[in-house]
């Protein structure tokens, strides 16, 4: 009979669902918490849930577990069922530096980036967190953007993010997301983000990042309300343009406004004429291009720091500037710690002692289980030998055939004088502790003198079973009594 549902194990891949396809953007500024579940599907990104938070608790001052607590409660509530998350951590974080690059070696350059950032920023690099880009000016210099990041606001946030059941994939900087360096390599783009507090700014170069920085004060509250300070944030536009190299400052022609909330309005409308007086041309930007990040999006889909940056990791590209800590197991850490020719020889060494006592035991194993088996074949006749050895033990005593008693009183007899000049009362026989297998034999009795004692007491000491003849108490002076003790050991005992 044959079972008509047969299930074929190899067709089972095909009902799981391909790793990364899909991908929870989070976003945080200030105490503001966006986020977006995106999914891939043939070429195009299906936006999943979207949703936005004030948090109650800070980031770095409150408790993680609570922190993710109330994330969670954020999610749930918007539906995010997704765990992987790409997140955008907050400008205001970060430090940047910028160094010229020298015409020397990559391995050179690795160094000379360490020390500038060593000498440069305001904490050791222990306690840092270092991603760079690198771009080429318009005149052919080429130059470096040091973006540092304490390593305990990451652990912070990996902590909270954990205590919200999420695991991520990368942090990376919001502005960096929207406006990625290497979409126009030639020209130059200053990219602008309003946030909760203050605004992002980004200007792009050559390929990479050449300045990143917030502009404070951008925001004022008045009447309960916030204003844009649009005065203060040309100002800053123009400082920062001005501390850049000359040929950077004039690559740089447009500027581009991200966003479509009032703030993002307000600052478009107010910073167009301000910047035109610099050379530059203002744009808004308030949803994404087709075809955008290699993917096909939904038309008219509003552009957001959490979208563009899971958007970017979905498309298979990585971000602008990863700042997710590596994931380094403790061996190797030890061993990059530890790693030289005499520890390599130390560790060959202790692996190949280790082998060896491994192969020895692995040896002495199969030693015991073959004698194992061999015990188990004649483990039941043993037992059954021992049994009876036991039984022997115990009634030996009773079957002796020796007749031990009859020859000592027989050796006694000839020892004493015929004509009874000396007679013996008792006999005592004992077995003695001491040599094992002999006996203690004590003989009390009668002499009519000394003299015919002693010639009894050699009588007897000629023997030779009779060892240690000993007369210790005599009374009495004729007749006198006497008692006398000797050892009896049979021919072949020890």
């Amino acid at each position: 009979m044959t079972n008509p549902l047969k299930l074929d194990l190899r067709n089972l891949a095909l009902l799981k669902r391909p790793p990364g396809a899909s991908l929870l953007g989070l976003a945080f500024d200030g105490s503001r918490l966006e986020g977006v579940a995106v999914r891939r599907t043939n070429g195009a990104a299906e936006i999943r849930q979207t949703f936005a938070a004030s948090l109650s608790l800070d980031l770095l001052t409150n408790e993680p577990e609570l922190v993710g607590r109330e994330i969670r409660k954020h999610l749930d509530a918007a539906g995010v069922r997704e765990r992987r998350c790409a997140v955008c951590v907050p400008l205001d974080w970060a430090f940047t530096q910028q160094v010229k690059l020298p015409d020397l070696p990559e391995a050179d350059l690795q160094s000379l980036l360490q020390l500038e950032a060593e000498r440069g920023f305001p904490a050791g690099l222990e306690t840092l967190l270092l991603a760079t880009s690198r771009f080429q000016a318009p005149g052919g210099e080429r130059y470096a953007t040091l973006v540092a990041i304490p390593r305990h606001h990451l652990a912070r946030l990996e902590a909270v993010l954990q205590a919200a059941q999420l695991r991520p994939v990368s942090f990376s900087l919001g502005i960096a997301a929207l406006q990625p360096a290497g979409q126009q390599p030639a020209a130059g783009v200053l990219a602008l983000a309003a946030g909760e507090n203050s605004i992002s700014l980004q200007i792009s170069c050559g390929g990479g990042v050449a300045v990143l920085r917030t502009v404070e004060g951008a925001f004022e509250l008045e009447g309960g309300e916030k204003r844009l300070q649009a005065d203060q944030v040309a100002r800053e536009t123009r400082i920062t343009l001005g501390q850049l190299p000359s040929d950077v400052r004039e690559a740089v022609r447009q500027v581009r406004i991200f966003g479509r909330s009032d703030a993002a309005e307000e600052l478009a409308e107010q910073l167009a004429g301000r910047v035109e007086s610099l050379g530059l041309q203002a744009e808004q930007v308030k949803s994404y291009a087709d075809g955008e990040f290699g993917l096909k999006l939904p038309a008219d889909t509003a552009v957001s720091p959490a979208l563009s940056l899971a958007l970017r990791l979905l498309a298979g590209q990585a971000a602008e500037l990863e700042l997710l800590p590596p994931k380094i197991s403790r061996w190797r850490q030890l061993a990059a710690r530890y790693s030289s020719r005499k520890l390599a020889w130390v560790g060959a060494g202790a692996g190949a002692v280790a082998l060896v006592i491994a192969l020895a035991f692995l040896v002495q194993q199969a030693q015991l289980t073959y004698w194992r088996s061999k015990w188990n074949a004649i483990g039941t006749r043993v037992t059954r030998v021992e049994n009876m050895q036991q039984q022997i033990r115990r009634f030996r005593p009773w079957f002796d055939e020796s007749c031990r008693s009859l020859s000592i009183l027989r050796r006694l007899t000839e020892a004493f004088p015929e004509d009874g000049v000396v007679t013996a009362k008792t006999v005592d026989i004992r077995e003695a502790t001491e040599p094992r297998g002999s006996l203690t034999v004590t003989c009390a009795g009668t002499a009519r003198d000394y003299a015919a004692l002693l010639r009894t007491k050699e009588a007897l000491s000629k023997a030779k079973e009779v060892k240690a003849v000993h007369l210790p108490d005599t009374r009495g002076q004729s007749p006198m009594q006497f008692t006398f003790d000797f050892q009896w050991r049979e021919r072949g005992s020890q």
